[in-house]
């Protein structure tokens, strides 16, 4: 039976037509690399989850998987490990899947080096969120190491979409469209330089283990959670870049969130393979000079009143609002729309691996960054993986909106922001 695809793969699908929407899981292994031996677990652990094909029905907005032998591409690169695994992440980024037919959603790549190898999965993005993939991954490597338990049951990949609203929540979030709406009314647009330009860069950074901890202990002082605090310093290093946009009554800059849905859905775990997303948007007046401590409390103040009207789980209902308007659009115009309707400057998706690959496990993730296309509807977005004791920033972003110059000063600016907070404590 196929599965129906649901409003963010629908949405995602959309933005798939303006640019390539893929994403890239990239986790290090201490092992001796063979080349042959890791093909095999890749494509044993597709065969074994019946995922080895896909195919797209957009007219009757469903999906088959189909099963039997995978032949995945794994390229092997050269040279200096990490730069090599940057430019192939920004290569794989902006390089469609062939999804007018049945294909392959899955393509991977490694860089040995003198220790082990690093093995990216890139995943043509509306198939799956983060933590279906990183069971994938964690079973491909499981089987590489020849350490994977007995195999249960694979896991179920035509779920029943999850987008009907209870009445209550669907009331609360149509009652909070007014104000929504005059936010984003008064929120400042970036500036495309050419908005047929679509590609995407990418950029690795690190914040290191005592700056996290240092996050970790100052967020519970302020009584504020650590994704607030991430939230708080790409405000407030995009804030002077918003500044030279601000236009009469627009002078606020407006950011997202992605967020797992899994755990409200009672979805956890290894059983469904799939995409269960929700999101959010904060924002703050770029002509005010504040504190990260007095910002990250801003932010709260708001992230706390959307999870108490859980207003991130009716997502699908401003998808499927924006899908309506722009049905007759053009493409050249749906690329607009969210630039002048819904002008955001960056996102953010943070996802704590510790909990789903645990340090302990057998082998452990010696390290595991991400990377996520941008779409149209931000030119920035900052995927945050903590891994171990430190965290991993994968940074992509619009070359239209954003020079490389720039993006090097939101990273300077971010773990300086973390850097006092550590010397602070």
């Amino acid at each position: 039976m196929p599965g129906r695809l649901n409003s963010f793969q629908r949405t995602m699908l959309d933005w798939n037509d303006l640019h390539p929407y893929n994403a890239v899981h990239v986790v290090r292994i201490l092992a001796p690399f063979d080349g042959d031996g890791l093909k095999c677990a890749i494509n044993s652990a597709l065969e074994r989850r019946d995922i080895s094909a896909l195919e797209l029905d957009r007219a009757r907005n469903t999906f088959s998987y189909f099963g039997g032998p995978a032949q995945c591409e794994l390229s092997v690169l050269a040279g200096d490990p990490r730069a090599a695994l940057v430019a192939e992440v920004e290569r794989q980024i902006n390089t469609p899947f062939a999804h007018l037919q049945r294909f392959c959603p899955f393509r991977f790549f490694v860089a040995p080096d003198a220790e082990g190898f690093t093995l990216g999965l890139v995943y043509f993005h509306a198939i799956s969120d983060a933590e279906a993939v990183v069971h994938l991954l964690r079973e491909i490597v499981e089987r590489f190491s020849r350490t994977a338990s007995s195999p249960g049951r694979p896991p179920e990949i035509h779920p029943a979409p999850r987008d009907g609203l209870p009445m209550r929540l669907l009331w609360r979030k149509l009652c909070s469209l007014p104000a929504q709406s005059r936010s984003l009314r008064h929120s400042c647009r970036p500036l495309y330089r050419n908005r047929r330009d679509a590609s995407i860069g990418f950029h690795l950074f690190s914040l290191p283990a005592a700056s996290l901890r240092a996050g970790l202990s100052v967020s519970k002082g302020w009584d504020v959670t650590l994704n607030d605090l991430f939230l708080a310093a790409l405000l407030k290093e995009l804030a002077p870049m918003a500044k030279e946009r601000v236009a009469g009554s627009r002078e606020n800059i407006s950011i997202g969130c992605i967020v797992n849905l899994r755990r409200e859905l009672g979805l956890e775990g290894e059983g469904t393979f799939g995409l269960f997303l929700g999101s959010f948007v904060v924002a703050y007046s770029a002509k005010t000079d504040v504190t990260l401590p007095s910002l990250a409390r801003e932010v709260r103040r708001q992230t706390q009143s959307i999870k108490e009207r859980q207003l991130f789980l009716a997502a699908p209902l401003d998808l499927a609002l924006a899908r309506l308007t722009q049905r007759f659009f053009s493409l050249e115009h749906r690329s607009k729309f969210y630039q002048k309707n819904h002008p955001l400057w960056g996102g953010i998706t943070n996802m704590n691996l510790n909990a789903i690959w645990k340090p302990e496990s057998n082998p452990p993730a010696a390290d595991y960054f991400r990377a996520v296309s941008t779409g149209p509807a931000t030119p920035l977005v900052l995927s945050i993986t903590t891994s171990g004791d430190a965290a991993q920033v994968g940074v992509t972003y619009r070359r239209t909106v954003f020079s490389a110059e720039q993006i090097q000063r939101i990273e300077t600016g971010f773990l300086g922001a973390f850097a006092e907070l550590e010397s602070a404590g």
